[in-house]
């Protein structure tokens, strides 16, 4: 599995504190190995996200990618479960 981050999550990234970067490198390394591992609650988004899917880093972090292609994930953002889904 191929991973690719947008600008955007980059940007999101930084802002994190060290522990949230630390813990979402962590479950970086578990969807590498196996994207459906149930630790990373990986599931599809509805509504205006339809097409993406979002797994769980912890302490109510989320991140969310689309597949850009079989073996490519696109890692779009990445913050609280209340700022990705509201607006």
């Amino acid at each position: 599995m191929k991973v690719v981050f947008h600008k955007n999550f980059k940007r999101q990234f930084k802002k994190l504190r060290k522990s949230q970067q630390n813990k979402f490198k962590e479950q970086l390394a578990v969807f590498i190995e196996n994207p459906f591992n149930p630790v990373l609650n990986n599931h599809p988004l509805q509504g205006k996200c339809e097409g993406l899917r979002s797994i769980n880093v912890g302490g109510g972090l989320r991140a969310i990618y689309e597949m850009a292609e079989k073996e490519i994930a696109y890692f779009i953002a990445v913050d609280t479960h209340s700022k990705l889904y509201s607006s």
